[in-house]
């Protein structure tokens, strides 16, 4: 259904040092990272396709997070939104919601929510039992 997402950053390396830990715990390939640009890309399992991207806006404008955006993460288990969660505090994320059971939206959905250092808003998912 998804080409791509693209998520703008104000500072990329700082960008990139928080996302390349948490997209390798995901089990996402870093496709191309060009540091001129700059941007930086890494794709499903098995790929080539979604992307997940990283970059300045292409209008070279300044980077502002929109409210009500956010980007999820499917994880294949528990366990890996519980690391990912950690991860990113780790790395500079802002807690949105801890890991934990979100029955309002069914039984089995157990997420994390976190903001990026740019502000964007990011959710690690799993909606299989435990």
């Amino acid at each position: 259904m998804f080409s791509h997402v693209f998520v703008g950053v104000g500072d990329f390396e700082r960008a990139f040092a928080f996302y390349a830990p948490l997209m390798d715990a995901l089990g996402s390939t870093l496709r191309f990272c060009d540091r001129t640009r700059p941007w930086a890309g890494w794709q499903s399992q098995p790929g080539p396709r979604p992307l997940f991207l990283i970059g300045a806006p292409y209008d070279r404008q300044a980077h502002v997070p929109g409210n009500g955006q956010m980007t999820a993460f499917l994880a294949p288990d528990r366990a890996t939104v519980d690391r990912v969660w950690h991860a990113a505090l780790a790395r500079g994320g802002t807690p949105q919601g801890a890991p934990g059971l979100r029955p309002e939206y069914h039984e089995h959905y157990y997420a994390a929510y976190f903001n990026d250092p740019d502000g964007n808003k990011i959710c690690v998912v799993c909606h299989d039992p435990a």
